[in-house]
């Protein structure tokens, strides 16, 4: 496993961690947006889809080009590396013990639970 410096996946799992920065996220998947762009489906300012776009870029996730007044914002995908590889790893872990706790229980034989007593009928 590549190891990736704590404040890298900090940085990484905060700016994911929020729902309009991952739909800012999914929407720069096929091509450079303005902020104007990236804000409009969320009824937001221009301030704050800015300030929604630093944290994306702190995790390296999108860089920022001004071209005259207008800001350009691109995915970087590779950035979401880190993430995937960690992950990763605790994926591989937990089917290792899903795959052991199904091994296990293919050993156990299934008995049925106990038959209850028929139930009696009070007789007026």
């Amino acid at each position: 496993m590549v190891e990736y410096s704590p404040a890298q996946l900090d940085s990484l799992f905060h700016a994911l961690s929020d729902h309009t920065r991952r739909r800012m996220l999914r929407s720069l998947g096929g091509e450079a947006r303005s902020v104007g762009e990236l804000a409009a489906p969320f009824q937001i300012s221009l301030a704050a889809a800015s300030k929604h776009i630093k944290v994306l870029e702190r995790a390296g996730l999108v860089t920022r080009t001004v071209q005259g007044r207008t800001h350009l914002c691109r995915l970087q995908p590779e950035a979401l590396a880190a993430g995937q590889d960690w992950l990763r790893f605790y994926e591989q872990f937990w089917n290792e013990r899903l795959h052991a706790l199904a091994e296990a229980l293919a050993d156990t034989p299934v008995s049925p639970p106990p038959a209850s007593p028929p139930a009696r009928r009070k007789t007026p």
